[in-house]
Formats: structure tokens, C-alpha cells, sequence
């Protein structure tokens, strides 16, 4: 019993520091011009090809992190397993906002050819917080 009570404990915990997290975040995506973001935007850019401007290949972000987004991925070229991104599979996702900016460095890089914007920045947060 006292198991399950500190289960939810922390499970509550730290979906509060998510949310707090992604809150900072998307206000300071407001500040720099982002408004209404929409699960639904980032939901159709996550199956969407970006081709590769120097090798014409097509990338998309549910080629490594899967379409369902409480699964574990794979990413595509190295093979390393990613963690589910869902706070809900993952409680330790969207809870650290360095490690969140340098992921979308990266992976936006990667996937489109480019930086993300803080708009698309925050229409993936609000997908991902809501999985």
C-alpha cells in the first residue's frame, strides 16, 4: 500500500514538473512571436517527409521516435533505442528545459535541414505533453 501511495506521489510530482517546464518554454516561444499552439500542426509534421538537401533522403520524426510516441524508437541511422517521449510512458520527458532545447537543436537540424521554429517548438510540446 505504501508502494502505491508513493507511486502516485511521484507520478503527480512529476507531471507538475512538466507541466511548469513546458509552461516556461511556451511563454518564452511567445516572446518571440509564437502564439496558439495546436497538438494538431505538430501531429501532421510528425509524419511529414523532409528531404535531405545533400542526399535526397526523406526524413521524418516517427521514423526514430514512432508514430505512437509512448513506444521506444530506434533511431534510423545509429541504431541507439530512444526512450519513449510521452511523459505519460516516460515520467523524466519534458521536465529538464536545456535538455529540451538541445534535442530540438538536434533533431530539427536533422529531420527538416533546419532549426525549428519557436512556433513548431511549441505545437511539438504541447503534442508531446498531451501523450
Amino acid at each position: 500500500m505504501a508502494a502505491a501511495i508513493l507511486a502516485v506521489i511521484s507520478s503527480t510530482s512529476a507531471i507538475g514538473a512538466d507541466d511548469a517546464v513546458v509552461g516556461q518554454l511556451l511563454k518564452s516561444y511567445e516572446r518571440l512571436g509564437a502564439s496558439k499552439f495546436a497538438a494538431s500542426t505538430a501531429e501532421s509534421m510528425w509524419t511529414q517527409a523532409f528531404v535531405d538537401s545533400t542526399t535526397g533522403e526523406k526524413r521524418r520524426c516517427s521514423v526514430c521516435h514512432t508514430e505512437d510516441l509512448r513506444r521506444q524508437g530506434k533511431h534510423a541511422t545509429t541504431g541507439k533505442l530512444i526512450d519513449p517521449l510521452a511523459p505519460s510512458a516516460n515520467p523524466k520527458r519534458l521536465t529538464d528545459p536545456e535538455h529540451i532545447e538541445k534535442w530540438f537543436m538536434r533533431n530539427c537540424k536533422w529531420t527538416m535541414g533546419r532549426e525549428c521554429t519557436p512556433q513548431e517548438k511549441g505545437d511539438f510540446l504541447v503534442m508531446i505533453r498531451a501523450r
